[in-house]
């Protein structure tokens, strides 16, 4: 696993040496296409799999009762899920640009939000604060989403029970602010440094690649994401983007 120490000299190397920069980004292109194929492969059988345990549920619903079943058809959606999970990781830096409004998009996803926290009869209260006229943004639509569905989706885990959740945006010159604010449970402070590493998981059920895929998309707009906790108050990530 490449550690950013390890990514600024390979960026360092490869502005330096032309011929470096062409092999480094051949290697890179391979990586990527290896994890892709792998990826590929196995969730193809997998799906067929999950079909035929399925189907035998449906034909025989007193499987149900046996021992471990539900662990078993857990474990499938769990590969199935990180699979999902490990490709998407790997095109997180391959942008689809169009130019669209910034505000538009940040207005729908709190309306999601707060109509997914009523179906649920969620205990939880959600605000937020965008400002109207934020201008358009030039990025990709679904991966910006991606990101910020991903955040305001921790904060909620983070909340066992009552609690609050605020989705904040300013703009000041060109640059755009979103923070997504939560009184959840907190991070402790000896895993706040790897919380953005890839496969770094404390959640059960977890991939750990949720934070690491949202840098990596921030990161690919030029923007940056950060983070603030504290155990037994609350997290607070600030994304900001250069619009």
């Amino acid at each position: 696993m490449m550690h950013n120490i390890d990514i600024n000299k390979m960026n360092r190397l490869m502005e330096e040496n032309k011929e470096a920069k062409q092999i480094i980004s051949q290697l890179l292109e391979n990586h990527q296409v290896t994890v892709s194929t792998i990826a590929h492969e196995i969730r193809n059988p997998l799906t067929l799999v999950s079909s035929a345990l399925q189907i035998i549920q449906v034909q025989h619903p007193e499987v149900k009762e046996f021992s471990h079943w539900k662990q078993t058809m857990d474990d499938i959606d769990f590969m199935r899920q990180l699979l999902e999970e490990l490709s998407t990781f790997n095109n997180g830096n391959t942008l689809h640009y169009s130019v669209f409004s910034i505000e538009h998009l940040l207005k729908n996803i709190a309306i999601s939000f707060a109509i997914s926290l009523d179906e649920e009869e969620s205990e939880i209260e959600f605000s937020s604060s965008i400002p109207d006229s934020l201008g358009k943004f030039t990025g990709d639509k679904i991966k910006i989403e991606e990101v910020l569905l991903n955040l305001l989706k921790n904060a909620k885990e983070a909340i066992s029970d009552k609690g609050s959740i605020r989705l904040s945006v300013s703009r000041k010159n060109d640059i755009l602010s979103i923070q997504v604010k939560d009184n959840g449970c907190g991070i402790p402070s000896d895993r706040l440094e790897s919380i953005f590493e890839p496969f770094k998981t404390y959640k059960q059920g977890g991939t750990g690649l949720g934070l690491s895929l949202s840098k990596r998309i921030i990161e690919a707009h030029g923007g940056s994401i950060s983070v603030t906790s504290k155990e037994g108050n609350g997290t607070a990530f600030t994304v900001k983007l250069p619009i």
